[in-house]
């Protein structure tokens, strides 16, 4: 078995395509089926049905797919740690972070690791927490910060604490409130926007109505962070945020929630069965020591604490 052709597996399984798989990978189609064809002979079994011009995989192949991945991630990692023997000047990081982060002071981060480390490509896969674990599972992302507690005991997880975030009430900023903070309870009967499913911030703001005694009435749902805000600053809904994601945004306003609130805390995290690379280990450094100077300096967002150790 050949990382070769497990990447024309992985290429035809995106594309569903033989003659769209190899122009992607840049070979001649008849090259691409024969690979496919010995990587079908050696494993014994057929890994794609091409019935009426379809082409979908077999049970071989869906239990094939996602070692294969991991496979082929697992080697690039290995490409990119070779290359970075020569003093971190050359490499790459593939880091998952959540949008509100991304919005918020991951950016300095990345600017501060950029400045000491120009060479080193940093590649952000912004998405919800669940998705991001995923990605981290499959070998595609090399750190992520994500949300905890993680929805499942994943073992294949290292996780490490780092902030704790409070979460408020988006609301268009003109519209009032009699009181200066918000119930769950409060929330019963209003519009409100949600994210799409992927967020952490979706469950948690179901679970929290749902311990209320309610279901919260949707007015729009299926948004990224961006939209969700644009659509409360519409007037649409409200919706519950983490604070910092209204900085910068003067047509929206927060509402605290009544204590205790709702909390989420951000770590970050890597595979148990893989060793971060030199660039990854550089980045983690450089991002713990931005957030530990920026609480010690109280500059971190609105909302936002360090969690020491």
């Amino acid at each position: 078995m050949q990382l070769q052709q497990l990447a024309y597996f992985v290429a035809v399984t995106e594309t569903r395509h033989f003659t769209q798989a190899a122009e992607r990978m840049r070979v001649a189609q008849p090259s691409l089926s024969k690979q496919i064809k010995a990587l079908e002979a050696e494993l014994g079994a057929p890994l794609f049905s091409r019935a009426r011009g379809n082409v979908t995989l077999t049970p071989a192949g869906e239990a094939l797919l996602p070692l294969a991945r991991r496979m082929l991630a697992d080697a690039d990692t290995a490409r990119q740690e070779v290359a970075e023997l020569a003093g971190l000047r050359r490499g790459r990081v593939r880091l998952g972070a959540t949008p509100s982060l991304c919005a918020g002071l991951l950016a300095d981060a990345l600017a501060r690791f950029h400045r000491d480390y120009p060479g080193i490509e940093l590649l952000v896969e912004e998405s919800g927490s669940r998705d991001l674990v995923r990605a981290l599972a499959r070998g595609q992302l090399d750190l992520s910060l994500i949300i905890m507690p993680l929805q499942s005991d994943d073992p294949s997880l290292v996780t490490e604490d780092v902030l704790r975030e409070n979460l408020v009430v988006a609301m268009p900023s003109h519209e009032p409130t009699r009181r200066p903070y918000q119930r769950i309870a409060d929330l019963r009967g209003k519009p409100m926007v949600m994210f799409r499913r992927g967020y952490d911030l979706r469950e948690a703001t179901l679970a929290a109505c749902r311990q209320a005694g309610f279901e919260p009435r949707l007015a729009v749902e299926g948004g990224e962070m961006d939209a969700v805000l644009r659509f409360v600053e519409a007037g649409l809904g409200v919706a519950v945020v983490p604070s910092m994601v209204l900085d910068g945004r003067p047509g929206l306003r927060g509402v605290p929630l009544a204590p205790p609130g709702l909390t989420r805390t951000i770590a970050l995290a890597h595979r148990r069965d893989v060793e971060p690379t030199r660039a990854a280990q550089a980045f983690r450094a450089t991002l713990l020591a931005f957030v530990i100077e920026a609480g010690q300096e109280g500059t971190l967002p609105q909302g936002v604490e360090l969690i020491t150790h």
